[in-house]
């Protein structure tokens, strides 16, 4: 039995499994940048999120070469994984999000960033940075819950809290915002706040068992409100029925299918004037068969595949 050779410098396992697809590391070249955002200190209910990108990482492996078969496209050799971004989790809230603020802002700079969080707070300041380079933003927001809180039980803000400071700071535009998948429990003052600002709401309710032309119409809306506004998308996996993706923090039964978030996915990125997006809330420790971290990669891919699209 002959065993393989390898010249000086080489090894017989690549050592890719901490970057998105397997790609390079950041470089100036990259036209995409992907970067870990490993917080979780806003949970509510179950904690872990904090190791959600090393996981959505792994899980994009099994995409293999990364070709979309709707695009038909590959971000691999158009992306750099800049790794995660060192926090200071022991800080709090505050301390986070400059952090991350300051770690985001050289990358919405310089290229198409993609974040893989992390708890939801996470999506505030890097909604800072991209409104520092491109102004004022349109947002679509997938989620189970509104975020739209005053308070985060006592406190100040949290990962309940971010869509209301975003909208209250002016780096979104409420008009030009809309959520999707909405469902929790929740005050109607809180419920609403998007939808009494002007904004659009398709709950999880509205949603159930609609596919094809019922969702070409929705998706037809969304494209006529935002327009070309520069556009950040935040997908809190969460959005997604537990059914599809049972590890995160705060499940709620009634949610999405996979294949509704894919179809929302390849439609907005393709035609959206897209400047960046999150996936956030995959807990791994709550997974089962990496349903949710492979959703998670899947539809960070599909966002980047369908980008390369409108481009091309």
């Amino acid at each position: 039995m002959s065993v393989p050779q390898f010249k000086s410098g080489e090894f017989a396992f690549a050592n890719n499994t901490n970057r998105f697809l397997g790609c390079a590391p950041l470089s100036s070249q990259h036209r995409f940048a992907l970067a870990g955002v490993p917080w979780d200190g806003c949970v509510t209910n179950r904690p872990g999120a904090r190791f959600g990108p090393q996981e959505i990482r792994r899980a994009s492996l099994m995409l293999v070469d990364g070709v979309h078969p709707l695009f038909d496209v590959s971000p691999l050799h158009d992306m750099g994984d800049a790794g995660d971004m060192r926090l200071p989790n022991a800080s709090g809230l505050d301390a986070a999000r400059l952090a991350i603020e300051a770690a985001s802002a050289p990358l919405f700079a310089a290229h198409h960033p993609v974040f893989l969080g992390g708890d939801h707070s996470v999506t505030l300041p890097l909604l800072k940075a991209a409104h520092a380079k491109h102004g004022k933003l349109a947002l679509v927001h997938f989620d189970a819950h509104c975020d739209t809180w005053g308070d985060h039980f006592g406190e100040k803000a949290g990962h309940g809290t971010w869509t209301r400071e975003a909208i209250e700071l002016g780096l979104v535009d409420s008009t030009k915002t809309v959520q999707i998948g909405i469902r929790s429990s929740g005050e109607r003052a809180a419920r609403e706040y998007v939808a009494d600002l002007g904004g659009a709401i398709y709950t999880g309710r509205l949603l159930r068992g609609l596919d094809g032309a019922a969702l070409s119409h929705i998706l037809e809306a969304i494209g006529n409100r935002i327009g070309n506004t520069p556009c950040y998308i935040s997908f809190d996996i969460d959005c997604l029925d537990p059914a599809y993706a049972p590890g995160t923090g705060t499940p709620e039964p009634g949610g999405l299918t996979s294949a509704q978030a894919l179809t929302f996915m390849e439609h907005l990125s393709a035609k959206l004037n897209t400047i960046g997006m999150d996936c956030c809330e995959v807990a791994p420790a709550y997974d089962h068969a990496e349903l949710t971290s492979l959703a998670a990669a899947t539809l960070v891919w599909t966002y980047l595949s369908g980008v390369m699209s409108r481009a091309r």
